[in-house]
């Protein structure tokens, strides 16, 4: 049989070339078909929160991709890897993703997240329902460039146009379209043991006695928003921060002269872990009151004062837990404000906001709470009337320029922002109410519109905007900010320049009991590879499969006739 089917293809390749490179034509398809992957495109992306607080765990908890890209307009979803722009984001789009199993969520982001609309800015404020729960689907964010447009682009196309068209078009559109497969090039996410937040302290010893009054300024430096990376936190608390380091260095030129050197001790700490529940604050103070026999915070603590989010607005509100009394420092330091903001910034609206502590909600509402939940007396000054503000844990804190450079004179940017002016005027504010508390200019008969902070002792609004600048120039997530971090040396730096004893304060989570967990994987490199789709493959080899099937009945046919033939035409020759 081998030797006939051999006779017959011998003969066929000699009498027929066209039949030959017909056959052929298979073996070709199938060299040629199975093209590699060609790498589309590679950009870096930033995962979604991860971590555990009171051991409750928040954010994603997947950190590996490999899976093709679809749109929300895509009818499946389930194992593919969804991709949006901010601009079309919906929590209902999201939700969709997440209950039909989505293998992730890319969110593309505008290059220019200071500049956006007014109705895309809204995003901020659905940011704590992506976190309220974790889910096991890896969410990243991706800043758009024109690779990457052009990558949506084409997968949009190719999933809305699915359902117009009939079931055997769906299958040739499926089966021809161009698809791109999203692979990361990260590990699966895990724990990061032995983290320490860092907090720093400061002091400027005051002149007249041994028991002293202290007043403590606080600021916490760490951002928060859905993607670590990008927390910012221009404004909470990048404002805060840079307000503390101008009253650092103006109250240490008061201290440095004989004459205007007060009988108060002042306290200034920068604290880590703020957005975490202030985990620095806690433990500074457990140090303090806890571990310890000296400390100023045991001794006669007039108030602490505590900064956040002080960057814009016409308002201040000073937060508090209790409702000072009449007598007492912090009450001094209520009525100042008001003397100060309504003699000499009218148009700054003041107002005492009382909130009590609610020990049994998981998150404190402002770090003063810290304070008191100890029986110190404190407050947190900020432009925002609630806790519950948006604008305090979002990937739209950003530092933006001057309005005039992208939105039109006089146009300020929709999302949160620093106005370096109304920053400026706000420590001010602070700054006289605090000299008039120090000095006790009300009962020495001072008026109202007294400016001590005047000349060469006047706020820089050029030093408060270099701050911010570089605060916001690298994100400073709690997750992101080691010991070793150039935030932290940095802010060492400034303080040490006008401050003594400025020292470090380290917290770590209980290794039985962590209160907090961090996990690594938050910045990872994605590959798009344009790929056909493996439906493609199925088709191609029916295709192939039933090519060669006709073929080989096709060549048995003709094995057949030309034996037949053969046996017709040989006893002819014979004869002649």
């Amino acid at each position: 049989m081998f030797e006939e089917a051999s006779e017959v293809f011998d003969n066929m390749f000699k009498s027929s070339f066209p039949l030959t490179f017909i056959v052929f034509i298979p073996a070709v398809l199938i060299l040629v078909s199975p093209l590699p992957a060609e790498a589309a495109h590679e950009f870096t992306v930033y995962r979604m929160q991860q971590y555990d607080l009171q051991g409750q765990a928040y954010g994603t908890r997947n950190s590996i991709l490999n899976t093709e890209a679809r749109t929300v307009e895509a009818e499946v979803l389930s194992r593919r890897c969804v991709i949006m722009r901010l601009a079309d984001f919906s929590y209902d789009k999201y939700q969709k993703a997440l209950r039909q199993s989505a293998g992730a969520v890319v969110i593309i982001l505008p290059k220019n997240m200071s500049a956006m609309p007014q109705d895309i800015v809204q995003f901020m404020e659905l940011e704590p329902e992506m976190l309220a729960t974790e889910t096991i689907v890896p969410v990243y964010f991706a800043e758009e460039d024109n690779e990457l447009l052009s990558i949506y682009t084409q997968t949009l196309t190719s999933s809305s146009s699915q359902g117009s068209l009939s079931a055997a078009e769906v299958l040739l559109h499926t089966a021809t379209a161009n698809g791109f497969q999203m692979v990361t090039s990260g590990a699966q996410s895990k724990a990061i043991s032995d983290w320490a937040i860092t907090s720093l302290e400061g002091r400027l010893t005051g002149v007249g006695g041994e028991d002293l009054p202290t007043i403590v300024v606080v600021a916490h430096y760490d951002t928060f928003g859905v993607a670590p990376w990008l927390s910012y936190g221009a404004d909470s608390n990048g404002s805060g921060v840079s307000m503390l380091l101008e009253l650092a260095r103006l109250f240490s030129k008061l201290y440095t002269y004989k004459r205007t050197h007060a009988a108060y001790n002042l306290l200034f700490f920068v604290s880590g872990g703020g957005k975490f529940n202030y985990q620095g604050t806690k433990r500074w103070l457990e140090d303090n009151l806890d571990h310890t026999d000296s400390s100023l915070l045991q001794d006669n603590v007039a108030f602490v004062l505590c900064l956040d989010t002080l960057g814009n607005g016409d308002s201040l509100y000073l937060h508090v837990s209790k409702p000072p009394k009449e007598g007492t420092p912090q009450y001094s330091l209520l009525k100042e404000l008001e003397t100060v903001v309504s003699s000499q910034y009218p148009e700054v609206k003041f107002s005492m906001v009382h909130k009590k502590i609610n020990l049994a909600e998981d998150m404190l509402a402002w770090e003063h709470e810290r304070f008191g939940i100890r029986r110190l007396p404190a407050f947190t000054l900020s432009h925002l009337p609630s806790h519950r503000s948006a604008q305090r844990s979002s990937i739209m804190d950003v530092r933006s320029v001057s309005p005039s450079s992208r939105h039109g004179a006089g146009e300020p940017p929709a999302g949160p922002h620093v106005d370096v002016s109304k920053l400026s005027r706000n420590t001010k504010v602070v700054a006289e109410a605090l000299a008039r508390v120090i000095y006790n200019l009300t009962e020495k008969g001072a008026p109202g519109d007294l400016q001590i902070f005047t000349e060469q002792m006047q706020v820089q609004e050029e030093h408060l905007s270099a701050v911010v600048d570089w605060l916001t120039a690298q994100p400073r997530a709690a997750q992101l900010v080691d010991k070793d971090s150039n935030v932290v040396s940095t802010l060492e730096y400034h303080l040490s320049h006008y401050l003594k004893d400025v020292k470090r304060h380290y917290v770590k989570a209980d290794k039985r009991d962590p209160e907090f967990v961090f996990y690594d994987q938050l910045k990872q490199t994605m590959n798009a590879y344009r790929v056909k789709p493996a439906i493609f493959d199925l088709l191609l080899a029916l295709c192939i499969a039933a090519y060669l099937g006709m073929m080989y009945l096709a060549i048995q046919n003709f094995g057949l006739l030309y034996s037949f033939v053969r046996r017709i035409t040989l006893p002819k020759a014979k004869v002649h």
